[in-house]
C-alpha cells in the first residue's frame, strides 16, 4: 500500500517525504455514520476521504487527509468484479487518496481520468492486476 501512495504522489508531484495519509479501515456501520453525518447520505459507501485542506486549496506536502474504507463494502465488490480484496483495497485507498490530492469525479469525463491516474500509479508501484483491465463501470462512489 505504501508503494501505491508513494508512487501516486510521485506522479503528482508531491513531495513524499513529508506527505502523510491516514487510513482507517471499518465497517458499513461505521462508514455509514461517517457518510450520513459529513455528506448527508444515509448509506454505506466504500470510500470516504476527508482533506486536511479547507477551501479549493489543497496541500502539497504534509498531512493531506485520512482515507476511510469499508472493508464490508469492499468484499462486496471484490467478489462483484472477482478480484482479491487487497486488490479492491488497493483500488479504494488510491481513489480516496485522489480526492485527498483534490481530483473528483462529477462526470464520466472527471471519473475516467481519476481512474487513468490511479492506473497510472499502479503501473508505477509494480505489475497490477486492474492496470490493464478494460475501464472500470465508473470510479467508486464517494
Amino acid at each position: 500500500m505504501r508503494s501505491l501512495i508513494e508512487s501516486l504522489l510521485r506522479i503528482e508531484q508531491v513531495d513524499e517525504a513529508g506527505a502523510e495519509i491516514s487510513v482507517v479501515f471499518c465497517d458499513d456501520v461505521t462508514i455509514r455514520a461517517l457518510n450520513r453525518r459529513y455528506r448527508r447520505q444515509d448509506r454505506a459507501t466504500d470510500v470516504l476521504a476527508f482533506s486536511q485542506a479547507e477551501g479549493d486549496a489543497f496541500p502539497r506536502a504534509a498531512a493531506l487527509g485520512d482515507v476511510v474504507i469499508s472493508v464490508e463494502t469492499a468484499e462486496r465488490q471484490a467478489r462483484a468484479r472477482a478480484c482479491p480484496l487487497a486488490t479492491e483495497i488497493e483500488w479504494l485507498l488510491l481513489h480516496g487518496a485522489l480526492h485527498l490530492l483534490g481530483y473528483d469525479h462529477p462526470n464520466d469525463a472527471a471519473a475516467a481520468a481519476m481512474d487513468q491516474r490511479a492506473r497510472q500509479a499502479l503501473q508505477l508501484a509494480a505489475a497490477h492486476p486492474w492496470v490493464d483491465a478494460a475501464p472500470l463501470s465508473g470510479a467508486p462512489a464517494l
